[in-house]
C-alpha cells in the first residue's frame, strides 16, 4: 500500500489508522501530522488512555513520515519504538507531529510529539528499517 494515496485521499487508511481512530492531515518530505481521536474504549483504570494506544498512535504517523522520503523499490519496518508520558492523555483529540531527522541507506531515525489542548504530552522516538524489495 502507498501511504501517499491515503493522504490524498485515494485509497482507503490502512485497518490500524481506523482501529486507533488516527487520521493523517499532511505528510511529504519527512514530516507527518495527524489527529488521534482518543475514545472511552481506549481509557484504563485510572481514567486516562493506556500508554501503548499513545505510542501506537505515534507509530502510525512514523510511518506516513518515512513512507514519504521512499524511493522506489523501498519498504520499511520499525525497529525500535520509545514513547515518554509527560501529561495523561484523556479523551478527545491529540494532535501528532512526527519528522524524520536522517534517512539513510538501510535505517533513518525520527521523533514526535503528542500534543493535547495546546500541551505536550507525550514525545516518541523511532528507529526504521529500511527495506529493499
Amino acid at each position: 500500500m502507498d501511504l501517499g494515496d491515503v493522504v490524498k485521499k485515494e485509497t482507503p487508511a490502512p485497518p490500524c489508522d481506523h482501529y486507533l481512530n488516527v487520521s493523517v492531515k499532511e505528510a511529504s518530505e519527512g514530516k507527518s501530522r495527524g489527529i488521534w481521536t482518543v475514545t472511552d474504549a481506549m481509557i484504563n483504570g485510572n481514567g486516562v488512555a493506556m500508554g501503548g494506544f499513545s505510542g501506537a498512535a505515534a507509530d502510525i504517523m512514523f510511518a506516513y513520515a518515512i513512507d514519504s522520503q521512499l524511493e522506489m523499490g523501498e519498504g520499511f519496518a520499525s525497529i525500535n519504538l520509545n514513547t515518554t508520558f509527560l501529561k495523561p492523555v484523556i479523551r478527545g483529540d491529540v494532535e501528532i507531529l512526527c519528522r524524520i531527522h536522517k534517512k539513510g541507506r538501510t535505517a533513518a531515525y525520527g521523533s514526535a510529539m503528542l500534543m493535547q489542548n495546546g500541551k505536550t504530552v507525550a514525545e516518541a522516538t523511532s528507529s526504521i528499517m529500511i527495506i529493499k524489495k
